[in-house]
């Protein structure tokens, strides 16, 4: 009761927001994606007037493009209010979800957290031989000579592995820059940051991936004080996504999911 009693200081606040999830633009199972975010990242760095902001991350990550937007309002926010954001790694915050953590002031993590993977990827299947194989054929007519790039039904192209690989050089600049900037002169100089290898705990403070092992109860108790509060937010989740998500979410989005955890042994 204390804090609603005039000229009596109140404990500080710390907000914790849990993005736990595959980054995609899509509402199938478990993702994150700003329109999701957007309205708990308001929130927690306006209610109550924090100290800081904890962003607790689970992540292997996925789309660049929510992946940015997410990022951008975590900063754009932490500017508006004046309030020092810290990222806590978990089990992995890989590719988009090390682009969340270098949003953030501070990053730390566990000593058997997976950090890094800054790099671009694109994955899929040809089936032209199996079509052949099967007397299927394949018909695509189109206005536009590049429409049907990359069709996994046709023999994959030289141009349009080149085309591909192009617009993958883009992003993985634009994520270049972001690391940069956010981490600044904490990154070492170290030929495979930006390749797409990935760091385990301490390993990923050598190279200024990291700020340190740290977990975000002690850590924020060691920074505000032991009367600290923690404000938790997170995704509210309807009653088919508790008891029915496996029978009611699409089941390739699924298999695409787990692959993204399965490349960090998760």
């Amino acid at each position: 009761m204390k804090r609603f009693i005039p000229f009596m200081k109140s404990e500080p606040t710390v907000a914790v927001i849990r993005m736990n999830g595959v980054i995609a633009s899509g509402g199938r199972g478990q993702t994150l994606n700003d329109a999701g975010l957007a309205p708990l990242l308001e929130k927690a760095f306006r209610k109550g007037k924090p100290e800081a902001v904890a962003l607790v991350i689970n992540s292997p990550g996925g789309s660049p493009v929510q992946s940015s937007l997410i990022g951008a309002r975590i900063k754009r926010l932490a500017e508006e209010h004046e309030v020092k954001t810290f990222a806590f790694v978990e089990d992995v915050a890989a590719s988009g979800g090390y682009w969340l953590a270098a949003s953030a002031d501070e990053i730390w993590v566990d000593d058997s957290s997976i950090v890094g993977s800054i790099g671009v990827i694109s994955a899929s299947f040809g089936f032209n031989e199996l079509m052949e194989r099967q007397g299927i054929e394949r018909r695509v007519h189109t206005a536009g000579k590049d429409k049907s790039m990359l069709d996994p039904f046709r023999p994959e192209k030289p141009a349009d592995v080149k085309r591909l690989k192009a617009l993958q050089q883009q992003i993985h600049n634009n994520f270049i820059a972001h690391v940069q900037k956010g981490r600044g002169d904490r990154l070492s100089d170290d030929k495979d940051l930006f390749t797409g290898e990935i760091w385990v705990g301490g390993h990923a403070i050598e190279v200024g991936l990291v700020d340190g092992v740290g977990h975000v109860v002690p850590k924020m108790k060691e920074l505000y004080g032991d009367k600290v509060r923690f404000q938790v937010y997170g995704p509210k989740r309807s009653i088919f996504q508790r008891f029915g998500s496996q029978l009611l979410g699409d089941a390739m989005a699924q298999i695409d999911d787990k692959a993204l955890w399965a490349r960090f042994g998760l």
